[in-house]
Parts: C-alpha cells; structure tokens; sequence
C-alpha cells in the first residue's frame, strides 16, 4: 500500500485580506492541502498598517492582518476545523495565533480540534531574517507561552517550528543548519520544561516541529535531512530522557532554497525547484511533512496564480504520477550515505558543544551570526570565481531570451491602491469598535507581561474586543523594550587581501584624493529584514579598505539622513528587497536634498523591475544593483568611481 502523501502548501499572501483569502481558496480548489499564511512586514513586526514606519511596505510581503476583521475577511469560507494552516510568523505569533483561534470561535470551531503551526522562531530572525522585535530572553519566554497554552487547548497544533530555512538564505553550511537549529530547539525546550507538567513534557518535545531548506546539492541535502533525524532522536533521548519513540520523531516542512533562483535565464529555476524537492522526498525516514515550492520567477518579483499553480503541479506529479511513495527507504545501508551522513552529524556536533559553551542558544547569537556572514562571503566569493557553477549566471550566461519573461503581465503586480485601501478600513475598524473594552485588554496584557503570566489568554482576549496588531506590540514593546541584533559586520580593518590587491590600491588612491579613508554608508531603510546582501556588500567593502558606516535593519530615511550627517559618507548605498523602493527612496533623496546633502551619490540594490529602475534614476540615484549583479568587485570599483572628490564638492 502506498505512503500518503505529504502536504501540499503554497506560501501566499498579498495585497490585502481579501485579495489573499481568494488566492487561498483557488488554490484549494487546485488540489492544495494545506494553507501557509505570508503575513507583510509591519503585522510580522508590530505595526498598524498607517504606523509611519509602514509607509510603502502595506500588503508588499505578504498580507496585511491589523484586527479581528482582516482575520476574519483572511479566512472567509475557510473552515479552520477542516484546515492545515502554517503561519509564517515569529515575533507577534502570540497575537496572530489569539486572532486565529477568535476567528475559529467565531466560526463554531472546536478549538481542541485546530490542527497547523505558527513559526514562533525568534533566534533565526536575530540571525537572518530580521522581524525580531523584542530582546532574546522575554521572546523566549512568549514562544514557551504559546507551546503550554497550545498544550491545553490546542492539543493538535505545532506551538514552535524551528526554522532552518532563513539560516541557509543567509549562507549557512549543512552543518551549521543542522546546529543552529538543533540549538535554538533545546534553548526552546530548555525553557518549557519550567512551564508543563513533568508528565506532559514529552508530548511537548513531541510537537516541536521544523522548517528547514534544501538546496541544490540535493544529495548532501537529503544526507543532511537524515542527520536531522538522527541528532534530534538522539537530543531527546539523551538529553530530555522521552522514551516514546513518537515523541522523538522529527517532523519538518520544507521550502526549497530561495537562495539559489535566478533573475539570469529564470526558465532555469523550474529544474533547480524540481531537483531541491527530491532532497526532501526521496528517502523514506526523512521525508517531508509539508512541502511548498517557490515559483520559478520569484527572483522577478511577485508570482502569478499560473506561476504557483505550476509549483503546485509539480508536487502533484511527483506524489501521484510517480512510484514513490510504494517503496521503503532507498537509502538505507548506502555507504556513501552513510559517511555523508556521519560526516554532517560530527560537524554539527561540534558546533552545537560551541554554543552550548557560550550558554546556549540565545548566548550565542552575536557568534551564530558573525559566522553565517563569513560563510556567505565564502559562498559568493566561490561564485565570483567561478569555483562554483551557476548555469546562466557565470557560466552559459548568452542564449536565447525566456518567451516566459516577456509582456506586460510576466510578473503579478501588487494593487498600488491596496495600502490606501487597508488604512481606511483599520480607520473604520477602530471607530467601530467599544474603545473602553479596548483600554481595558490592552491593561489585562500589560499586567501579564509585567507579572510574568502567560501572554496567551490576555492576547485572545484583546483580539476579540477589537485591539490591533500595533497597540499589542506597543503595548509589549513598553514591558520588554525595543531589540538591535547584531549585524554580524565587523567595522575593524579586514585582513582578507585575496583578489583584492587591486581594489584596495583603489581605494587607497581615491582616500588620498579625498584627504581621508573613503567612507560608504550602508542603509535598509524600512522594515525590509532581509539584510544579507547589505552584509556581504559591507563586508567587500570593508575588506577593500573603505571606512564603512552600517548600522543594521530597520531605519527611516531620516535615521539614515541624521548617520549621513553625522559620518560624512563619500557614497550611500541603500538595500531594499520587500518592493517599497519606489517611496523608500523617494523619501531618503528628498531629504538628503533638503538637509543640504544632495551631493552625496546614492546607489540601491534590490529586486526592481526595469520601469521602477528608470523611476529611481529620476529621482537621482546613481547606480541601480539586483540580483543578476552577483560580482561585487566589479560594484566596488563602481563606488571607488562615485566617490570621485569633484562629484562630492557641496
């Protein structure tokens, strides 16, 4: 009898609640089994859609969810009973997953009955992804709310899934996957303990969850996906004693890499999705539970339905066209598996006895990031020098032109009045509702994050009384206070020199023009986490010789103005991957003009298509960089050239 098949998901939202519950619903009448929720940057990082820091960034990501009402409109037709729901969420899960059971309630729902998984993962966002909000330890102790809360009334639901994912996004090894993540579910587990009856604890290990990445190297990936499931049997029954073999089964959705598409020949990423898919599927003992694919032209900006219903497709033809899911593991007593598999589990022993020495997880935040920096510099710089091969990109790049690329509607467009759209109907939403209710919840929350209670019943019981994404963060902004993470950047003179002779004599030459060291300020304005090509451009140009200036996620273009004033860059470089380039930098060159700074040459990098690149160079800026501009010696001589003294005379 053959396997049941694993889940099928896609990752969707956009626009608003309404645009994306229709998407939901076509694509479960496509033969999608599950829904994974994409929540936009200001509800992933507290905020109402009107806050000042969500100008541009409404509806970009993901789908804008501020009250009960979006909740509601999300899920119209949806019976949450029937449903498998992920939501990719982390720092404000308490909050999305009180607005998901009152919207349960609501529909008659036996909430006992919900099955699906928030993210819940604090400690990748300090590492890679960047919608923190809060400092590490009260984070923790929000994620172990949720897991004894849900261990009470949700029984089915996965509380935390610790997501591997972002971590090979922001270049980490198979090894240094497999430990982060392995550290941050003991930091998770470690906590918990304090929280559930001793004789429920292992029920709880039992439904932790993961969601992790596979690449292109599909073989050391399903390799790796086999060391996951030996390490985590092993950490719970070493070190959490659970001897129920159930509760020490490790269970994990997946996204194939993100990483590894391309804006070059992006035909090309079909196969490169279809090939990571079979590193999650192929070997039995560690096969997927879910799995959703990106779309072949993710690197272009946003997908179609087409373009999502042909990942889905994919899934599908794998799942019932082939013999799959007839056969035992096919893997089992291969000896070239075998010593891969080993191989991966000393590596990511021996970085899990680092972590553990500097306390753990959340002790170890600052190290984990500095070394999935150097590790993604190494992953450039491989193919920078063509160690590494990527079809299309540094080999075989000519060829004839993608007939799927061309055409006015080869990539979805976000409705441009969707934000103005959102913000009348939160205006309405709290006109509309009882405001002394509100104030009340809203002092219920504060007292439970100051005692020290569980932050669950509180959050439930102020979605339903009409409170907003913003006033519950605001409100547990005010108890735990604001966190910066690390950026992983070291600002001390580099020591790597290795192809950089040339530059750095550049470099040299150029400060000494200008009477001292070439500075380049480094911005991500707004609320865009996503901040690995600022490192890895920070980083080059560290390692050329100039004076960097990079003070991480999340800035307004007037923080960065008032850094611009402060430091005196002799170029400014601004990355933005979320869509809100447009406004971002229409702002930030505004008020370089008007702070008298206009003469200092602005270049931006991001995902932007070619009409919006025009629209940037209207407004003044230099130089325009997106994915398909991979070599970054040839952008560092670009600002050695910006920075030329007669362009920065005022």
């Amino acid at each position: 009898m053959a396997d049941r098949p694993w889940l099928f998901r896609t990752y969707a939202g956009h626009s608003t609640a309404t645009a994306s519950n229709a998407l939901y619903r076509g694509n479960l009448a496509k033969g999608q089994t599950g829904l994974s929720v994409a929540f936009d940057l200001p509800t992933q990082t507290g905020y109402d859609s009107d806050h000042e820091l969500a100008r541009g960034e409404v509806g970009k990501v993901g789908v804008p969810v501020c009250h009960l009402g979006d909740m509601r409109t999300l899920f119209d037709q949806i019976p949450l009973d029937q449903m498998n729901t992920s939501m990719t969420i982390n720092a404000t899960a308490p909050w999305l997953l009180g607005l998901y059971i009152a919207v349960a309630e609501e529909q008659g729902a036996d909430i006992a009955a919900l099955q699906g998984t928030v993210q819940n993962d604090i400690i990748k966002e300090y590492l890679s992804r960047g919608t923190y909000i809060f400092p590490p330890e009260p984070s923790l102790r929000m994620i172990t709310d949720v897991a004894a809360y849900t261990r009470q009334h949700l029984p089915k639901w996965n509380p935390m899934n610790v997501c591997s994912y972002h971590l090979q996004e922001a270049g980490a090894t198979p090894e240094q996957e497999l430990a982060f993540a392995l550290a941050t579910a003991q930091a998770v587990l470690d906590d918990l303990k304090g929280k559930v009856a001793p004789e429920d604890f292992p029920e709880m290990v039992g439904r932790i969850s993961f969601f992790v990445n596979a690449g292109i190297r599909f073989v050391t990936e399903m390799c790796k996906m086999r060391a996951f499931v030996d390490l985590w049997d092993e950490i719970c029954q070493v070190r959490y004693g659970v001897e129920e073999p159930k509760y020490r089964r490790f269970r994990y959705g997946v996204q194939v890499n993100s990483l590894g598409l391309t804006e070059q020949q992006p035909e090309n990423n079909v196969y490169r999705i279809l090939i990571e898919m079979l590193a999650v599927t192929l070997s039995k003992k560690a096969r997927a539970r879910a799995v959703q694919l990106p779309a072949w032209n993710e690197a272009l900006g946003l997908p179609r339905p087409w373009d999502q219903q042909w990942s889905l497709r994919m899934q599908q033809v794998m799942a019932y066209e082939t013999d799959l899911l007839e056969y035992e593991d096919l893997f089992d007593g291969n000896p070239a598996v075998e010593r891969k598999v080993d191989e991966l589990k000393a590596g990511a022993r021996a970085e899990l006895e680092q972590i553990d020495a500097m306390g753990g997880a959340v002790g170890a935040i600052e190290y984990m990031k500095g070394r999935l920096v150097e590790a993604n510099a190494d992953r450039i710089g491989g193919i920078e020098r063509g160690e590494t091969t990527v079809v299309g990109v540094n080999r075989w790049q000519g060829g004839e032109q993608s007939p799927l690329t061309s055409g006015d509607d080869a990539i979805m467009v976000a409705d441009p009045d969707a934000e103005a759209d959102q913000l009348a109907r939160l205006a309405a939403w709290r006109e509309s509702r009882d405001g002394n209710e509100v104030q009340k919840a809203l002092v219920a929350l504060r007292e439970a994050a100051k005692r020290g209670l569980n932050i669950m019943g509180p959050s439930i019981a102020a979605a339903k009384v009409g409170c907003t994404t913003g006033e519950w963060a605001g409100v547990i902004r005010e108890v735990f206070g604001q966190y910066r993470a690390p950026t992983g950047v070291s600002h001390a003179p580099s020591n790597r020199t290795e192809g950089l002779e040339e530059l750095r004599q550049a470099v040299d030459a150029a400060s000494d023009r200008l009477g001292r060291r070439l500075t380049f300020l480094v911005g991500k304005p707004g609320l865009d986490g996503h901040s690995n090509g600022a490192e890895q451009i920070a980083s080059r140009a560290r390692d050329c010789g100039m004076t960097i200036v990079y003070e991480g996620i999340r800035l307004t273009p007037a923080e960065l103005v008032s850094a611009a004033k402060r430091d005196d860059p002799h170029v400014i470089g601004l990355s933005i991957l979320s869509g809100s380039h447009i406004s971002l930098v229409k702002e930030m060159m505004a008020q370089l003009e008007g702070e008298g700074l206009g003469h200092i040459p602005v270049v931006v990098g991001g995902i932007i298509p070619d009409d919006d690149a025009e629209r940037l160079l209207g407004f003044g800026v230099e130089k325009i960089y997106t994915p398909k501009n991979f070599e970054l010696n040839t952008i560092m001589s670009d600002l050695v050239s910006l920075a030329n003294p007669a362009r920065n005379a005022a």
